[in-house]
Order: C-alpha cells, then structure tokens, then sequence
C-alpha cells in the first residue's frame, strides 16, 4: 500500500494539474446550503474523479475502491479541501450506501449497484425521515407490501436530501403489519423514475431547494432489492448512519477554517474586530475548531459508543453559532440585499440554522448519549 504522505502529495498535484480550464471555475461551489450551484458540471468533475481512481478510496479492491486506511483517506478530504476543490454530488451513493452494502448486500446487489456508484453514474437519496418520524425514525409509517415478486411503496418521506437529481433511494419501510418501533422494517432500493413515485421540492430560507419530500402511491421495486433480512432493516439503517460521519468530518472542518478566517478578514475590513465582544466571539469560534479536530483525530480509529453523536453535536453547534456571529460582524448591513441576492454571510446564517436539526436533531443526540452512553432513566414520553 502506498505510503500516505506519498499518497497526500499525489493528491495535491493532481488535485493542481486537474482543477484547471472549465473545472477551475468550480472551486469552492457546492455543498450543504449551496448545492444548487453548477450541479451538472460538479457531477461531471466527480466522473472525472472517478476515472482517476480518486472515488470510493476506502472500499475493498473486489468492489472497485482502493482498499485505503482511514489514514489515506484524511490525507485526501484534507487536500481535497485546501485545493477549494468542489463538493463531490455522489456523498449519499459513495459513503453511504456503498459500505452499507459491501457490509450487508447480496452479490447480485453489490454487482449491480457499486459499479455505477463509483462510476458517479447513478445518484442516491437517503429515504429515512417522515413527517412523523424525523429525528426518532423510529416511527416510520411508510409501509411496503411484497405482493408477487415486488414489493409495492406507500407512504410519504420528507427532508431528502437531492432526490430531484438521484436516481434511487434508499428507503426505510414498514414491511410487517402491526409492528411497532425497530422491529418490522426493511432497507428497501426503490428507483425513483416510475410513476408511482412523485418528488416536491422544499423551498428553503436561502431561496434554493435541496430538500424535497417524495411520495410512494403503489411505488415499486424488485423483491430482491431488500438489504439484510427482510424485517431487520433498523440495523442496516443504523449501520448507515455510522457510515455517514466518517472521514470526510475532517475535510469539512477545513472548510469551517477558511469560513471562520474569511469572516476575519471581514471583521478587520469592517472594523468589527475592534468591538471586544466580538473579538471574543472569534477567538472562541477559533478555539471550538480546535477542539473539533482534536476529537476527530482521537477518535478516528476507535469505535466507542455515542462518539458519532458527540461529533454531531460539536460541529452542529459550532457552525451555527459562526453563522450568527456573521451577522454581528456585518451589523446592519448584514440586514440588507444591495444586489437582491444573499452574500455568502447571510446565506450561511440561514443554512446553518438546520445544522443542529438535519442528521438528527440537538435533543435527539443528547438523549442517544444519556440513555445510551451514560446508562441513565430513558425520556419519559408525554
């Protein structure tokens, strides 16, 4: 295996010699809030990553990856995010779904699908919360019926993420009658384009919709396209989640690192710096990046129960709170719209407000902790 810091110095210099010419222009576009932007030719700088073997680095070689170390694979999202290199489109098919089903798919599936995943040729969305079942999934009410050698949809999910440009889903469905809770579902791989299958996309505070709410009226998909037993996809989905916030956590704080030094930059400009409260807001802000990645870096290599959600819950918070911090440095002009867009501080306070909800909300990874890590009295439920 290639040793990392050869390995991190031929991703800088290809990452240098590749975004050039029509990809140049794509730097820094794309990714929560903003994924609207240059959609169709991010997906094309993803292809061309992938053709370049620089996709899907830590899957297995027998399944198309590169059979890399986490190590590896920090060294990359690292890189990638010091080039302002755009975000990847193909996150929900390459870190989600794939290692979901190098652990828990058939054969036939994993010939199917990891393929066209790697290739950035079939685009994902991650069908889990509903109406009624957002941060506690474990209330989902979407059901599934296998009639024949199909399984037919009902039902309704909401916040997915990118379904209007993906291609599948996949959905977690109530598949046994009368079960309650974790019991009775199934991760099932349902294709979007049918005609029982009808996508609305939510419009956001920012004005964009990456959001959408899809509904199943007698949607279908292949009886084999279940994952894991049928009945027991809650731990499928659960193993999902663990897959979701992984590596990529450290990339994404070097994206934190140029926001919170741009908003410097804007506060020394502004004059901003010189008010003390404010100089105190940032230099915490710079303080809670640290701590952010040192718990990253101890915990890369170690499964312990609740580190996923005290991660959430660090970067959450963090974020949404430079969001507001942003607008005490831009102070009243932070309130108005010269060009009758968002500038990218006001679009960052707004997004960033769901930080603390998407991906399981604040209470939601508090209570995990408690209950879960700490051993305490489950919540009672009014």
């Amino acid at each position: 295996m290639i040793e990392v810091q050869t390995f991190r110095a031929e991703v800088r210099q290809w990452l240098a010699d590749n975004l050039v010419g029509e990809f140049a222009a794509l730097k820094g576009l794309g990714g929560p809030g903003r994924e609207h932007e240059a959609y169709e030719e991010r997906r094309a700088w993803n292809q061309h990553l992938a053709a370049a073997g620089l996709t899907c680095l830590g899957w297995p070689e027998e399944h198309g990856g590169r059979g890399l170390s986490v190590a590896h694979r920090v060294a990359f999202y690292e890189e990638y995010a010091k080039a302002d290199a755009p975000d990847k489109v193909n996150h929900l098919g390459e870190e989600l779904l794939g290692p979901t089903l190098i652990a828990y798919g058939t054969e036939e599936q994993k010939k199917r699908f990891l393929p066209n995943i790697r290739g950035v040729t079939e685009l994902w969305a991650q069908g889990y919360s509903e109406p009624g079942a957002g941060s506690d999934l474990a209330n989902v009410s979407t059901a599934a019926e296998l009639v024949g050698d199909e399984w037919v949809i009902n039902g309704q999910k909401v916040w997915t993420s990118l379904a209007h440009w993906a291609q599948w889903c996949f959905v977690v469905a109530r598949t046994e009658k009368g079960s309650k809770r974790h019991h009775g579902l199934s991760y099932l791989l349902v294709p979007l384009d049918q005609p029982g299958v009808e996508i609305r996309p939510i419009v956001q505070l920012t004005g964009d919709s990456e959001f959408n709410e899809v509904f199943f009226d007698d949607a279908r998909t292949e009886a084999s396209l279940v994952v894991g037993e049928p009945g027991q996809g809650w731990g499928v989905a659960m193993a999902t989640l663990t897959f979701e916030r992984g590596v990529s956590t450290l990339g994404q704080q070097i994206r934190y690192k140029r926001e919170l030094e741009g908003l410097i930059g804007v506060a020394k400009t502004t004059g901003a710096i010189d008010d003390p409260l404010i100089r105190h807001k940032l230099t915490e802000s710079w303080t809670g990046l640290q701590a952010m990645r040192s718990y990253a870096m101890a915990t890369m290599d170690v499964e312990q129960p609740g580190q996923d959600n005290v991660s959430k819950l660090l970067w959450a918070n963090w974020h949404r709170e430079l969001g507001e911090i942003a607008m005490d440095v831009q102070g009243m002009a932070g309130l108005t719209l010269p060009g009758g867009e968002f500038d990218e501080w006001q679009r960052l306070y707004l997004f960033s407000r769901s930080d603390t909800i998407y991906g399981g909300s604040n209470e939601i990874q508090r209570n995990i902790i408690a209950e879960r890590v700490l051993g305490l009295p489950r919540e009672a439920k009014g």
